[in-house]
């Protein structure tokens, strides 16, 4: 949640830092609404009981990608990630109300007049920044209470829960000593070119394999199917936008962009009149329209003498900074415009723009162009999609459907449960193919809400059931697998002689590694370092030796010396640090882990 608040102020120029709670707490409210005759068609998850609706999930999805930090081509796969992450803030949510914690009202308005970002020049609490940023993140003061004293309780929770494990100072020593070691080592690699004599396998080894691991050589359940899409941004594609549409619709959504202003001020009082004040108002009013610049006209006229000395600026003002009557009038104009009369707390105004801050119209021209084109086939594709709900639930084929719509079917090719890509690898889509309905019975799937822009309804084409494929037509996968087993076993055969005799043997081709430490940067495998601080210390000086088997070689090791290494404080108590954050993050992940195994959770 605050995270969204964040991202939104950077229109602002402004680097709010939050470390109170982190952004990975981010949550909607939640209604568990139900309808008389079933489940709420918006909620795509219940958990326990309680539902996550379609608009949180997208209101999240457009909150990171407004935020400038995921690529567009990322937002479809985002929504997977948003749903879990939204279940899991769900659960520990839940865990939390039920273990009792609680958040006064005192403490939420403390936490909110303290936050940087609601705080104006001085330091001090500002209600105006405080609604105009929540306005612009998609919250009301109300909602964004609630959902921060949720995100305090989950905090606490975490918080607690990270605190309750800790590390000795036994432990913090030893793992410093480990992460400090350093070793010295030689090794000899051998791979299938230094065997003595090709390998060779026969058919009772490729029939013994195959046998063995028949897992391996199974075709899951497949089908094939044919689809059809209504996709409201290819129908937007073919619309033409003119340029005055664009030009007036830059402008109208900068209608509230913060803009700088300057004014004249005449007071009514007791020194003048509101009539003697409406003449005076006019006078000034009549000398702009005669081309007298406004800096001048504020000179001779305007009783707020502070201003009138820089031509009448006020400075850049957003909604909401001098009343309803103001903001009326200034946010009407464009740059350079003059209002008319303006009446406001015992004084009459006249009112000029002097810039608006906005974006370049060539900046924003795509986005307008999109947008404008979206509305203007909401219509017809909300035609489409009610046509494509009423025609594919009576067919008994998808071309008619597609036909009577304008549409084309689109096929695909064999696919198991989990192996939709494209499209079909949207949530719900391959559930929906291998559903009984559309499996077993032959129906058109339900229309599937890929998103805000596209629907969908899909047949099985054929199908056909899990099967082990017959070992003529994975011989060739069979026999390599043979192969390099065959091979792996002949190089550590190899190995184990030449092991034998290491301490003697001066034909071993030996590469030196001296003084190596666990994280160091090195053309070395890394699992074969990882093999060599697995290794035993050398004792009176004698190396030891040991086989390390990698993927298609094995390397023969000899390691030769084991060093303390060099005291880093700032290396160590970062690995410290670490540590701690790690064993944290697992006993948190732990809790989750058991509360999503516990958690009835329904996907819809």
């Amino acid at each position: 949640m605050l995270q969204s608040i964040r991202d939104g102020s950077k229109s602002w120029g402004a680097k709010i830092i939050i470390g109170v709670v982190v952004a990975a707490m981010a949550l909607f409210g939640v209604e568990s609404l139900f309808t008389l005759f079933g489940a709420d068609p918006d909620e795509v998850v219940e958990v326990n009981g309680d539902s996550i609706k379609r608009q949180q999930v997208e209101m999240e999805v457009q909150r990171a990608m407004r935020s400038g930090q995921v690529p567009a081509e990322q937002e479809r796969a985002l929504r997977n990630d948003v749903l879990d992450q939204l279940i899991t803030q769900q659960l520990l949510t839940h865990y939390a109300e039920e273990g009792g914690f609680y958040v006064s009202e005192q403490q939420l308005d403390q936490l909110i007049v303290n936050l940087s970002e609601f705080q104006d020049q001085d330091g001090q609490f500002s209600s105006e920044l405080f609604r105009n940023r929540l306005a612009s993140a998609g919250y009301t003061p109300l909602s964004f209470r609630d959902e921060l004293r949720v995100d305090i309780k989950r905090r606490q929770l975490q918080q607690g829960m990270a605190f309750s494990d800790f590390s000795l100072e036994s432990e913090q020593q030893r793992l410093a000593a480990l992460q400090r070691q350093q070793r010295s080592f030689r090794y000899s690699m051998l791979t299938a070119d230094d065997l003595d004599e090709d390998v060779t396998v026969t058919e009772a080894q490729i029939d013994d394999y195959y046998a063995d691991n028949s897992e391996r050589f199974e075709r899951p359940e497949q089908v094939r199917v044919e689809y059809v899409v209504v996709d409201r941004r290819e129908m937007a594609d073919s619309v033409g936008i003119d340029e005055e549409q664009l030009r007036d619709a830059w402008r109208a959504d900068n209608d509230d962009a913060d803009r700088r202003v300057a004014h004249i001020m005449i007071n009514i009082g007791d020194e003048r009149s509101r009539e003697e004040a409406q003449e005076v108002a006019e006078e000034a009013l009549a000398a702009l329209e005669e081309g007298e610049s406004f800096a001048d006209t504020a000179a001779r006229y305007s009783d707020d003498t502070v201003s009138a000395e820089n031509g009448g600026d006020l400075g850049e003002i957003s909604r909401g900074f001098f009343g309803d009557a103001f903001d009326d009038a200034a946010f009407s104009l464009q740059e350079d415009e003059v209002s008319s009369i303006v009446e406001m707390d015992d004084a009459l105004h006249i009112i000029t723009v002097t810039d608006v801050d906005r974006p370049p119209f060539e900046q924003q021209r795509d986005v307008l162009r999109e947008q404008l084109a979206l509305e203007a086939v909401n219509d017809e594709f909300n035609q489409r999609v009610q046509q494509l709900i009423d025609d594919s639930f009576a067919a008994d084929d998808l071309q008619s459907v597609a036909d009577d719509i304008g549409l084309s079917v689109e096929q695909s090719d064999w696919l198991a449960r989990n192996e939709g890509s494209g499209i079909l690898s949207e949530p719900g889509v391959m559930d929906a193919a291998f559903s009984d309905d559309v499996l077993e019975e032959g129906y058109n799937s339900d229309v599937i809400e890929l998103d805000d822009d596209r629907r969908m309804v899909l047949r099985v084409a054929e199908h056909r059931d899990a099967t082990q494929l017959p070992l003529e037509d994975v011989r060739d996968q069979v026999v390599a697998a043979v192969t390099a087993k065959a091979e792996q076993q002949a190089l550590v055969a190899k190995a184990e002689r030449m092991l034998e005799n290491a301490e003697d043997d001066t034909a071993i081709d030996w590469l030196d590694v001296d003084g190596i430490s666990r994280e160091q940067q090195t053309t070395v495998p890394n699992s074969l370092v990882e093999s060599v601080f697995r290794m035993p210390h050398p004792e009176d000086g004698d190396a030891v030796f040991d086989i390390v088997e990698l993927p298609q070689s094995v390397a023969l090791v000899a390691l030769d010396e084991v060093t303390p290494g060099d005291v880093d404080e700032q290396t160590e108590q970062f690995v410290a640090q670490m540590a701690e954050q790690l064993r944290a993050q697992s006993v948190i992940q732990g809790l989750i882990d058991y509360l999503n195994s516990e958690a009835e959770i329904v996907r819809r």
